[in-house]
């Protein structure tokens, strides 16, 4: 029971959702994600946070940042089922459609100059 509430409730955020959507994609940092989301640092260390503990996001360090991806979900059933269906579902959603579109322009090296 306590794991599924964990990933239930890691993606009752829309901006969780929304980072889950990116990493569909491509693997992020957090600087690129804060800046993709508009939100604030700690904001986007919080959420992904809560993403780990709930077996939905894994990291790994390169270099000077430490990229975030989708899990494969073999920590949970539950996280597995969720990332597998979250993978249709909201494609057509404007606002994920429009965060998808921004990806090729974020650039990591451009975001740490500032």
């Amino acid at each position: 029971m306590k794991k599924f509430t964990e990933v239930m409730k890691a993606i009752s955020d829309p901006n969780r959702v929304k980072i889950l959507k990116i990493l569909q994609h491509c693997s992020m940092c957090v600087c690129e994600l804060r800046e993709a989301l508009q939100v604030s640092q700690p904001t986007v260390s919080k959420h992904l946070k809560i993403l780990e503990r709930a077996g939905l996001v894994n990291s790994k360090k390169d270099g000077l940042w430490v990229d975030y991806f989708l899990a494969d979900g073999s920590e949970s059933p539950y996280a597995g089922s969720l990332l597998g269906n979250l993978r249709h579902w909201m494609e057509n959603d404007a606002e994920v459609s429009r965060l998808v579109n921004r990806l090729p322009f974020i650039n990591r090296e451009e975001i740490c100059k500032r």
